[in-house]
Formats: structure tokens, C-alpha cells, sequence
């Protein structure tokens, strides 16, 4: 069984396209695997232009026995095979056998060689058709004579050698191989046309389906790249500054974990860092998907491809340029449009059936209706082969990759990174969507919520007990103290003598006063605890807040509050989620009351608390049987064995997390729960596309088989038909880029 890093979209073994135009490579091998051990080894293959002969190339290498794994990257045309070398040869014959020329990429003399472009041909193509057209002209108006024939059949010929060389190279092997793919459809129509002496159809035939399937390619191409952008993010140099303190500009490859970077404003953040010096705004847009920039000072991580806006600022780098939080999105995006959506696979099924039943019926036209239906021998092979060229599978096979890759792109453009096309149409059918609490529906740090002077309606005092607070709270470390600080935003005064308490708070003096700022048992210890305290305490508590109380020598002077506090986003994110008819459930680890009041918070019904990750997996197989598909929605890192079981996991947060990368099945980049309601947008908005697009194609099918059956279609009627298909869905496909829904 060979396992797959990228369960790529493979047509049928029954499909094929011709859009190649490059000549076979000769194959070399580079010895660049341990012979012990099944190692990856690169392969470009030039021709393999297209999701049909990638197709091929995945059954050919899937009959191979000892391959462990395989990745295709169609746009890059490479392949990737993890095998022993023997294993390795056996695979690469294989290739070859299915009429493909694969290039070692180990091997230095085949790295040079150049990848065709969709550019180079069109010259060839535009003069096949001009011929064609040609061809048609003299046939419908020179005089009649062997000469002026001749002269046709000639022009013809050239035409036809133009723009069907790599057709007719194609469809041989296919022959050979007995497989009907486009490629072998085409070459018979094309050979029968000429045979029964309709050369200006087969001049024209092949001409224009060349050209077709040029413009598919481009078109196709959009869809393709469409996540390639991201590669030219990251600036290819960076300044670095050197060990004599000097600054010089290195390629971004080369620069090691460590190394002070320096970026300016406008200038794109080579590679992932922490920030040691500097204040600024980062656009973090082309990795999170956010639309505000990002303040960010010493101790703040940026983002390789994202853009300082405002300041310079100088970073530690914390990432190789091939393992940075860009690369792993790019990575993951490329290996998501290989994992092909459960409708991509039924029209894969379909159109394995398709091909060869309508091969079938063009064959049972040409020698059965000239008994049946009183026409000539010449007529009914001619009807015969328009039925050949109207089977043409592109148009249905295309539609769904390129619709599927064009809502990952989208999505991944929003922050939204979609592990591949299953979980892309899957999202559509969740009928639950369980949350964590910290980190997923609040902001997963404390902050000050509230605080008062002791007694409250001492006004006077309010002022100084901010900032003697605010002035103990910022010399500890302590994330509730620092919240403290954070949320006062007031002058500091001078502190004498700072003392941290271990388990308790911190103590210091200040104009001669000893004053403590701590917990709840540091107040008891010091025997000043009262009823009034005590209810004011109580209270927070209740509210599932942690309580800091300042104190001095003489009595309590404050009482200050802080708590992990709901998402901006939550409450709205739930109403949608429940407007939609999915049930939302809040699971977390947190004491039971601090759940409730967060999930009443949010607006959601059910929540359970004190859960263990054991638990977690008991409440989602609970869900899953009550209700239906379950999504689990946590932070990547304590919440992975929940993500993993769950029909669909969603990480939120996960910029630099590779915990989330790895079990998500879907990464929310920018922490924005907006996201979620957003996919499932997405996902309903994709299955429709995908639907229109497999209803167009065989619509426009059936329309002209019945014209060609009762005669009323040509061959080059039906190649128009093929390619106003073809390029009809990949049309509506690429809708799918102008951007991720809000609502559907």
C-alpha cells in the first residue's frame, strides 16, 4: 500500500489532456538515496502538465510494490518517490512506460534544465490554425481537382503536425496501453477524419482543440498559482549585522538561527524573529489574514513575508529561511490541493465509467447506423467520431480542482489554512462546534476587569492607590501583576526595598510606609481580613475573577480584579454558528462556574468544566453520536489529542505553533474566531460551485451528443463545445478567488 503526504487530484485512468508541449527529457538517475533506507528522491517531469497525466503517473507509481510514500506538486511538475534505490529504478520505468520523461533533480545537469512555459508553442498554435482555416477556405471554395485537393491534404498535414504532435505521441502510448484517455479519443477522431478523406475537419479538429487546451492551461495556471505569490513575500536578501558591528546585505537562505536583522519601514520582514530593539506597526495581512497592523516593541515575534510599516526595527532571527511560519503555510497549502475532495473522487469514478461508454456508443454509431438508420458507411463513421471528440472528459475532470485549489488559495489569503480538499466540503456538513475556553473564546491573558479603593467611595484616595498598585505590580513578573499594571496606566512612584513573596504576592516601601500587594491568604496572614473584605472578595470570586488586594501597615487601601475576558468576537460568532443550526458546546479544564459564566457570557447552552483531555474525547464522541459531525476548536497545544479526534479539528492562534500545523486539520493563522462561521461559508459556497460545474459539463455533453446523433453537429461544433466547457467551469471556479464569503 503506498501512503501519500498529498492524496493528490488524480483524474481517471480513463482521462487525459494534450496541453504539453515539451519533448521528452532523457532520463538520469542521481544515486542521492542511503541504500539502507527508503529516502526521498525529487523527479521534474516536464510533460506533466495537467491533474489527468499527474493521474497517470500516481496509478503507474501505485502498481510499484515497496514505495512508501509519494508527493506530487503539479505546478512545480515534480514528483517526489520514497523507496529504496531499487525500488526507485522499478518506479522510474514505470513512468517511462506510462509515456512520461521523468528528470532527476539530484542530477546537476538535469537542474538546468528549463520547465516549459504555458507562453512557448502559441506561435506553433497560431499557425496550425491559420493552416486549418486555410484548409476549410480551399475546401469550400477552389475549384474541384486532384491539384487543388492535394494542395489541402498537404496544408492539412502540417496543421494537424503543428498542433497534434504531442496529442498523437500521447494517444499511441495510450493505445498501447489500452487506455482511452483524451489523448487516444483524439488521435482515433483525427485518424478516422482523415481516412474517410475529411481533412479539413481534422485539420481544424486538432488545431482548435490545441488551442483549447492552451487556454484551459492559462486559465487552470491562475488557479495553481494562486498561492504562489507567497513565495515572492520574503525578501530574498536581508541586512545583517556582522561580528564587527558593521551591516551587510546576505541572501535570506543563508542566514542562521541568531543573527540581528535589520528592517526598516516599507521593507518585508525576511524570516521569523523576536524583536530585541524597536517600535513599530507590522502589516502581519499576508500570513494572519488581518487587516489592522500589529504594534510591535522588544519582545514581540514577527513573521517572515509580513511588512514593517512604521520604525525601524532590529529582530533575532528564530527560523531558517526553509522553516519559517511562511514556508510551513506554503508547504501545507501545496499538500492540501493534493488531498482531493470526496466529490473530485466521484468524478474521477464517474468519468472512468464515462470515457469508455461513450467510446463504446461512437463505435456502435459508426458500424450499427448505417443498417439501422438507412445512412451511408461514410456518414455513420463520421457521426462515429464527433461522438469520439464531444466525449472529451476535460471539462468535467478540470472542474473540480480548480475550484477546490481556488477556495484554498482564498481561504489561506483570509488566514484560513484548509488541509485539503476533504476538509474543504466537510466543514459544510458539522452540526457541532465544540470550543475550548481559554485561549479560544477569551483572550487567554489576565487582564484588569475591575478595582476599587477600600472603602469604594473614597474618591480622594482612588488616585494614589492606582498608583502605588500599579508601581508594586510592575516589578514582578507575575502575568497577574503585570495585568495589574497593564490596566492602570498610571505615573509610577519610587519603591524601596522590593521583595517578591513566593505564593503570596509582593512587598516594598515607599515613603517610609511598608505597603504588600497579594493574594487573599497573604491578607489573612497579616490579620486584616474583615466581613466587608471578605464579601467584596466573595463576590469577585463568584464572578470567576482572580482578587489582588494592596495593603499597607495600617489596613487594606484597594481590592483589584483581573480575568481572562471574552473574545470582541465570541458572542456574535456563536449567534452565527446557531443561526446556521450548528449547536455550539463550550469543554474545558477550568473549574465549573468560571465555565458557566463564560459560556452565558458567549451565549452557549451547554458547557461542561473540570475536564481532563481523556474527558475531552468522551464529550466528543458524546456530540458526535447525539447530534452529528463534531469540529473542536482549541489552541493547538493542550487541546491536540481533542483536535485529532474530532471529525474536523480547528486550531486557533497558530502562527509559529507547530503543534497546531500538525494536528488541525484546519489553522486559524490570526486567532479570529470570525474565521470559523467563515469556513463554513466557504464550504457551502464550494460544494455549490462544484455542483454548477459538473452540471454544465455534462449538460453541454448531452446537448451535443444528441445534435451529433441526429446530425445537426460537426467535429469542430464539438471542440468548440469542449473548450466553451472547459473554459466555462474554470470560469466559475475561479469565482471562488475574489474571496472567502460571509455568509452562505
Amino acid at each position: 500500500m503506498i501512503s501519500s503526504d498529498s492524496e493528490n487530484k488524480a483524474c481517471s485512468a480513463n482521462t487525459g489532456c494534450a496541453c504539453s508541449t515539451a519533448d521528452p527529457v532523457p532520463m538520469t538517475v542521481a544515486p542521492a538515496v542511503d541504500a539502507s533506507d527508503a529516502a526521498w528522491v525529487m523527479f521534474r517531469i516536464p510533460t506533466m502538465d495537467c491533474a489527468v497525466e499527474e493521474g497517470e503517473i500516481r496509478r503507474a507509481l501505485e502498481a510499484v510494490s515497496g514505495i512508501k510514500g509519494l508527493r506530487f506538486q503539479l505546478q512545480a511538475r515534480t514528483v517526489g518517490i520514497q523507496a529504496p534505490p531499487q525500488v526507485i529504478e522499478v518506479a522510474l520505468e514505470s513512468i517511462q512506460k506510462a509515456g512520461f520523461a521523468p528528470v532527476s533533480l539530484q542530477a546537476s545537469a538535469d537542474a538546468s534544465q528549463p520547465v516549459p512555459t504555458l507562453s512557448s508553442g502559441w506561435v506553433r498554435l497560431l499557425g496550425a490554425l491559420v493552416l486549418a482555416t486555410g484548409v476549410e477556405v480551399l475546401d469550400i471554395w477552389s475549384p474541384q481537382g486532384l491539384l487543388w485537393h492535394g494542395v489541402g491534404m498537404v496544408l492539412a498535414v502540417v496543421a494537424i503536425a503543428l498542433a497534434g504532435f504531442d496529442t498523437y505521441q500521447k494517444g499511441v502510448m495510450a493505445l498501447r496501453a489500452g487506455k482511452l484517455n483524451i489523448n487516444a479519443l483524439m488521435t482515433v477522431a483525427v485518424t478516422g477524419a482523415c481516412l474517410i478523406g475529411q481533412w479539413p475537419e481534422a485539420a481544424m479538429v486538432m488545431a482548435l482543440y490545441a488551442v483549447a487546451e492552451w487556454i484551459e492551461a492559462r486559465s487552470v495556471d491562475r488557479a495553481r498559482h494562486a498561492i504562489q505569490g507567497l513565495l515572492d513575500l520574503s525578501p530574498k536578501e536581508a541586512t545583517v549585522r556582522q561580528a564587527d558591528g558593521q551591516w551587510a546585505q546576505l541572501p535570506s537562505a543563508e542566514i542562521g538561527v541568531g543573527a540581528i536583522v535589520r528592517i526598516r519601514p516599507g521593507e518585508r520582514v525576511p524570516l521569523d524573529g523576536v524583536v530585541i530593539e524597536g517600535n513599530s506597526a507590522v502589516n502581519q495581512a499576508p500570513v494572519t489574514g488581518e487587516s489592522i497592523p500589529v504594534d510591535k516593541m522588544a519582545g514581540d515575534r514577527v513573521f517572515a513575508g509580513t511588512v514593517n510599516q512604521s520604525g525601524e526595527l532590529l529582530f533575532r532571527t528564530t527560523a531558517l529561511a526553509s522553516d519559517t511560519t511562511l514556508a510551513h503555510i506554503i508547504e501545507a497549502v501545496e499538500h492540501a490541493q493534493g488531498n482531493r475532495a470526496p466529490t473530485q473522487r466521484f468524478v474521477d469514478r464517474f468519468a472512468a465509467i464515462y470515457t469508455p461508454a461513450v467510446f463504446v456508443i461512437a463505435l456502435a454509431v459508426a458500424i450499427v447506423s448505417p443498417m439501422l438508420m438507412n445512412w451511408g458507411w461514410m456518414q455513420g463513421i463520421y457521426k462515429g467520431l464527433v461522438l469520439l471528440v464531444i466525449a472529451c472528459p476535460c471539462a468535467l475532470v478540470i472542474s473540480t480542482p480548480v475550484t477546490v485549489v481556488s477556495a484554498l488559495a482564498s481561504a489561506a489569503r483570509r488566514g484560513i489554512l484548509i488541509k485539503g480538499g476533504t476538509y474543504l466540503e466537510q466543514a459544510r456538513k458539522l452540526r457541532v462546534v465544540a470550543m475550548d475556553k481559554t485561549g479560544t473564546l477569551t483572550q487567554g491573558k489576565p487582564r484588569l476587569v475591575e478595582w476599587s479603593p477600600l472603602p469604594a467611595d473614597d474618591h480622594e484616595a482612588r488616585p494614589w492607590v492606582a498608583q502605588m498598585a500599579a508601581s508594586l505590580a510592575v516589578r514582578s513578573d507575575h502575568p497577574v501583576s503585570q495585568a495589574i499594571a497593564a490596566g492602570l496606566e498610571t505615573p509610577m512612584l519610587e519603591v524601596q526595598s522590593f521583595q517578591a513573596l513566593p505564593g503570596h504576592g509582593v512587598q516594598g516601601h515607599s515613603n517610609g510606609q511598608g505597603y504588600v500587594l497579594g493574594n487573599h491568604r497573604l491578607i489573612e496572614a497579616r490579620g486584616q481580613c474583615s466581613p466587608y473584605l471578605e464579601s467584596v472578595l466573595d463576590a469577585h470570586q463568584q464572578a470567576g475573577r482572580t482578587v489582588t488586594v494592596l495593603a499597607s501597615d495600617e489596613g487594606v487601601l484597594g481590592v483589584f480584579a483581573v480575568a481572562d475576558t471574552l473574545k470582541p468576537e465570541a458572542r456574535d460568532v456563536v449567534a452565527d454558528l446557531q443561526g446556521r443550526g450548528i449547536q455550539t458546546v463550550l469543554l474545558s479544564g477550568d473549574n465549573e462556574q468560571v465555565v458557566r459564566l463564560v459560556a452565558e457570557q458567549a451565549g452557549i447552552k451547554e458547557a461542561r468544566g473540570h475536564l481532563l483531555p481523556q474527558d475531552k474525547l468522551t464529550a466528543l464522541r458524546e456530540l458526535r453520536q447525539a447530534h452529528g459531525p463534531v469540529a473542536m476548536v482549541g489552541d493547538g497545544v493542550n487541546d491536540a489529542p481533542a483536535l485529532a479526534q474530532a471529525d474536523m479539528g480547528i486550531a486557533m492562534g497558530a502562527v509559529g505553533t507547530d503543534t497546531a500545523m500538525e494536528a488541525a486539520d484546519v489553522v486559524i493563522m490570526n486567532d479570529d474566531l470570525r474565521r470559523i462561521p467563515e469556513l463554513i461559508a466557504l464550504s457551502n459556497r464550494t460544494h455549490q460551485v462544484l455542483w454548477q460545474n459538473i452540471v454544465l459539463a455534462l449538460g453541454i455533453k448531452l446537448v451535443f451528443l444528441i445534435l451529433a446523433v441526429f446530425g445537426h453537429a460537426t467535429m469542430w461544433m464539438a471542440v468548440f463545445a469542449d473548450m466553451g466547457a472547459s473554459l466555462l467551469v474554470v470560469a466559475n471556479g475561479l469565482r471562488l478567488l475574489s474571496g472567502v464569503p460571509q455568509r452562505v
